[in-house]
């Protein structure tokens, strides 16, 4: 089945495929850009789907062994030193679990909780109040030095974040080093144990997609358009 390249472009609209029309010679390949950084985003999404689970079921395991030393009991949810956002996003994540069942599950509210929660407890605020104490644990085989560690694992996190929220959003990433994307997951996983980032990469396919982007033509290659497609 065949289709008008024009027809495609104004129902996903020109403003849409303007960072495609901007590095690519002509619609057709603009389109074909477009469709290569969808399917790059499914991989990339999936790559940090797994690489985030990893990494917030190793940080839930610090926090419980923190919570048990310190409060005898391995619920972290009501001891953990939070500012103003973090307690939010916490008790919103057990608000919406308490719909669905009277008695709160741990690993649902595990599950409730963002991306972007589990990012920000590597960041510096939280230092001395949590990663010190306990949740550098979770990072076992990363650097030795502790404040180096959270400052790796603190990039790593919110370079995966980044990309992860322009692909849930259907972003451009067709500019963005996946390459970096992929060392950032595979890293992370490292740092919690090995048998974690053999199995990152092992199954990823943004590597894959990295060399088919060569296959788009560019407009700095000068290369020629891509002609009709069905």
């Amino acid at each position: 089945m065949r289709w008008r390249a024009e027809v495609v472009a104004d129902l996903l609209s020109h403003q849409r495929l303007s960072s495609y029309l901007a590095v690519t010679p002509d619609l057709d390949s603009a389109l074909a850009l477009y469709e290569w950084n969808s399917d790059a985003s499914a991989a990339v999404f999936a790559l940090i789907a797994r690489t985030e689970v990893l990494t917030r079921n190793a940080m839930d395991g610090a926090l419980a062994r923190w919570s048990n030393r310190r409060h005898r009991t391995a619920e972290w949810f009501d001891h953990v030193p939070l500012d103003r956002r973090g307690d939010a996003d916490l008790a919103e994540a057990r608000r919406r679990c308490s719909r669905c069942r009277t008695a709160e599950a741990h690993g649902k509210v595990i599950a409730e909780l963002s991306f972007g929660f589990w990012r920000y407890l590597a960041t510096s605020r939280y230092h001395a109040s949590i990663w010190v104490p306990g949740l550098h644990t979770a990072f076992p085989l990363g650097n030795p030095d502790i404040r180096r560690r959270r400052g790796q694992v603190e990039q790593c996190l919110k370079n995966l974040h980044q990309v992860r929220n322009r692909v849930a959003h259907h972003e451009p990433i067709h500019a963005y080093d996946l390459r970096q994307t992929v060392d950032d997951a595979r890293r992370l996983a490292g740092w919690i144990a090995p048998d974690a980032a053999a199995w990152i990469m092992a199954r990823e396919r943004v590597t894959v997609a990295c060399r088919q982007r060569a296959e788009v033509p560019l407009r700095i290659s000068g290369a020629g358009g891509t002609g009709g497609r069905g």
